[in-house]
């Protein structure tokens, strides 16, 4: 993967983050930064797993592989969020 790679990736970590926060209904108990770390996990582990389901690479928007890092984030907020309450 190239620099320039790596850097969309983390600006679209970014945004799949804040999308993945916004889809946990109730407060999350995470701040910004985490919720910017799990986004770009998600974003990088939903784009390896669109393109081991053959999705990556569409004509027009990657809509599939959007839900799937955005469903991904939402998840890993609601597990850190649900990890974090108890402290």
């Amino acid at each position: 993967m190239e620099i320039s790679g790596v850097l969309s990736a983390i600006v679209i970590g970014i945004v799949i983050g804040v999308l993945g926060r916004l889809a946990v209904p109730g407060r999350q108990h995470i701040g910004i930064l985490w919720t910017l770390v799990v986004g770009i996990v998600a974003a990088l582990l939903g784009s390896a797993i669109a393109a081991g389901l053959g999705v990556a690479n569409t004509s027009g928007p990657d809509w599939i592989e959007w839900l799937i890092q955005i469903a991904l984030a939402a998840l890993g907020v609601a597990a850190l969020s649900r990890s974090r309450v108890g402290r």
